[in-house]
């Protein structure tokens, strides 16, 4: 669905800690284009179009796309995206050449893993742009919150663990 442009919901397993989504409360979508990021700031987030998205990258394939040689799990860091590869994630490079980035270890993460590498299969890209579950209001805790956030905002679908809400 993401490689479609579809706009999803993911809620997997136990809430996150700290500033950032991590891959358990999370918006995702196609990093490719900024058609994704235009449509998560007018469809769902609604906020400045200037305000950037971050990239979720498989840890294995970091150094490829990004300047960068340790690994960022909690989206502190903010390397230059490769120039051979910035045009293939548009929607999540800031203007300055720079992306807030995830690494993602499959080991610590499996269905997320799962879910970009699924991703890099199907597109040639292990990257998909992460935002946090949430239109104005806070993260979502529970699934219940993310049914209501779903319901109030125009998300594609939601994938609330081993479920998939879809509109019709």
């Amino acid at each position: 669905m993401i490689a479609d442009g579809k706009i999803i919901g993911w809620f997997q397993g136990g809430s996150e800690l700290g500033p950032r989504a991590l891959g358990a409360r999370s918006i995702l979508a196609d990093p490719r284009t900024t058609a994704s990021s235009d449509a998560l700031n007018q469809r769902i987030k609604h906020r400045e179009p200037f305000r950037p998205f971050a990239p979720a990258v498989l840890a294995d394939h970091a150094s490829t796309w990004f300047d960068l040689d340790v690994a960022s799990p909690f989206m502190l860091l903010a390397p230059p995206v490769h120039s051979d590869h910035a045009d293939k994630i548009a929607g999540v490079v800031h203007v300055d050449g720079t992306a807030r980035v995830q690494t993602v270890d499959t080991a610590a993460a499996p269905a997320y893993g799962q879910l970009i590498r699924h991703f890099h299969q199907l597109t040639g890209v292990p990257v998909v742009l992460n935002t946090s579950f949430n239109d104005r209001e806070p993260i979502v805790e529970s699934p219940a919150d993310a049914l209501a956030t779903f319901q109030a905002c125009d998300l594609d679908a939601a994938c609330i663990g081993e479920y998939l809400v879809q509109r019709p």
